[in-house]
């Protein structure tokens, strides 16, 4: 896992309400007037964030609504990343939602550089996947209502609230990553079961961007960070309690244990 220390200039009055919300488990009320102007102020919001936290980035998180729209991303808090099988409480999570994802692992570093790095050389560096679940938890008053801010929850980290890494396994480019074969169920209770999609189509084609984001961020993505890519079943509202678990194709399963 990555572990640099985050990089940011000054505290920001949006990342002043956003670690005020973090540190109380309460929901942040953001006024108009301190959202972000576009992206780039958001992921300095996210830098000055990990700071605050004196957390390095142990993870990424990368996605796109559909297969034409833009693509972003987030560090994750290294706190936050821990490996199946898991067990989060419950109540630690504002109205928490739980996606099944797939994750990559690279070879090697991806060090900042002034060059970009070509689709070839990312996608030839791919050298393990996994299932994960990622805890969706923002700390955004409103949310999971459409009319939060897109900026601001880029802001906050994406939603993010942590995520669970599966075993992972040699990569395989013949996954049928367009259409995997889902299993999705909470205790006994099936969430879904059939052919699962990811909004963005093959997630393979986020990890260059992803790559050459944090390149433009001064990040490093190191060899064997995990990077998630967003959701094969969409998003699951526990009401309660137990254990969520979930297998993508042949990837080995995984479980998130809420107590």
């Amino acid at each position: 896992m990555s572990r640099q220390p985050p990089v940011h200039s000054s505290n920001t009055p949006l990342g002043t309400l956003l670690m005020q919300a973090y540190r109380s488990g309460t929901a942040a009320v953001i006024p108009p007037e301190v959202e972000p102007v576009d992206a780039n102020a958001a992921y300095a919001v996210q830098r000055e964030i990990l700071s605050r936290r004196k957390e390095p980035a142990g993870g990424w998180k990368v996605g796109a609504p559909s297969s034409q729209a833009g693509i972003r991303g987030t560090p994750l808090p290294a706190d936050g990343v821990m490996h199946d099988p898991a067990y989060l409480k419950l109540h630690r999570y504002r109205a928490p939602g739980l996606e099944l994802e797939i994750g990559f692992a690279f070879s090697r570093d991806f060090a900042p550089r002034e060059q970009a790095y070509s689709d070839d050389e990312v996608l030839a560096s791919l050298a393990e996947m996994c299932a994960t679940i990622e805890v969706v938890a923002s700390r955004l008053a409103g949310w999971p209502k459409p009319n939060v801010s897109p900026l601001t929850q880029l802001a906050d980290l994406q939603n993010h609230g942590a995520l669970v890494v599966g075993e992972m396994v040699p990569y395989d480019a013949s996954f049928p990553f367009l259409g995997a074969e889902i299993d999705l169920r909470m205790d006994q209770h099936s969430i879904f079961s059939g052919t699962g999609r990811n909004p963005a189509g093959d997630p393979r084609r986020l990890l260059p961007w992803m790559v050459n984001h944090c390149r433009m961020q001064g990040w490093t993505l190191r060899a064997g960070d995990v990077v998630t890519t967003g959701s094969y079943t969409g998003m699951y509202f526990p009401e309660a309690g137990g254990t969520f678990s979930g297998s993508i194709g042949t990837l080995p399963p995984i479980r998130l244990m809420l107590v």
